[in-house]
């Protein structure tokens, strides 16, 4: 393994002076300055310069550049760090679990954790999903911006992304029980933007599917998250977890027309469906 910094191709003002603010922003042109040296036929050191110093060094095309994280936590919440999505995504779904397991409480229905490693290249949750799974809630990153709704404080629970609306009944489940706990949250919607909820949809699996994200600054540079947020989603997640089904007619393959579910009048309050028609009881 070998150290290094990732640059652009002209770092240096004193040297370029203010060609380093004209020259273009793109993956071309970014260059890896590796920490080492080679020796020349003359016995000089020197830094590499060729594609022979990097064959020598055992590096070749297709290796992998790991950026260093280098996570920092400040004093007042804010998260400093690189991968932040999903390794955030990650920390408040063990904290969830860990807090529903310390309750004691047993959970109405068996629930899975499912951790991807390929949902942004777009295969994710779209063949590992066991036959009786009736829904899946996605946890990702959300993006603060101007022209959106999320933020870096609370849960921000996403309508719908670029694969279009997530399940009406789950959602404002989600959107109850943050209502009912006091749990801060906000709505948005990621037009340039798919989870693993879509893989999974568009693999055949007949889930209700949601999204919950915690807001990351800066995806997917040097991102920042807060704290709060990441607290909100774990807490919501427990109580999701401890919550019945939307609609317990999911446990079974096919419905009747007759407990076909209808969608709520109230948006803020979803009663608990009845365990035998499925609708909900208003």
């Amino acid at each position: 393994m070998y150290r290094g910094t990732i640059l652009p191709l002209k770092a240096s003002g004193h040297t370029y002076g203010e060609e380093i603010d004209t020259q273009p922003v793109s993956w071309k042109n970014l260059e890896v300055r590796l920490d080492e040296a080679v020796m020349d036929e003359n016995g000089v050191m020197r830094t590499l310069s060729t594609e022979q110093d990097l064959t020598r060094l055992g590096i070749h095309i297709g290796d992998f550049i790991a950026v260093d994280p280098s996570t920092e936590i400040s004093p007042n919440g804010f998260i400093n760090s690189r991968h932040l999505d999903d390794k955030a995504g990650v920390a408040t779904i063990l904290a969830a679990a860990k807090a529903t397991l310390e309750m004691g409480t047993p959970l109405p229905v068996d629930c899975h954790l499912l951790f991807t490693i390929s949902e942004e290249v777009g295969s994710g949750a779209s063949a590992i999903l066991h036959g009786d799974v009736a829904e899946m809630v996605t946890i990702d990153n959300g993006t603060p911006a101007p022209f959106q709704a999320s933020s870096e404080f609370g849960a921000t629970i996403a309508m719908a992304d670029s694969a279009g609306p997530f399940d009406y009944h789950l959602v404002r489940r989600l959107i109850a029980l943050c209502v009912e706990h006091d749990i801060p949250f906000q709505r948005d919607i990621f037009c340039d933007y798919r989870s693993d909820s879509a893989s999974a949809v568009e693999a055949g699996n007949d889930i209700r599917t949601a999204l919950l994200t915690f807001g990351v600054d800066s995806s997917h540079g040097y991102e920042r998250t807060h704290l709060s947020g990441l607290e909100a989603i774990a807490e919501l997640l427990a109580w999701y977890m401890l919550n019945e089904p939307v609609f317990w007619r999911d446990r079974n393959k096919l419905g009747s027309d007759n407990d076909f579910p209808t969608q709520p009048i109230e948006e803020t309050a979803f009663p608990p469906a009845d365990e035998e028609t499925g609708k909900p009881s208003i």
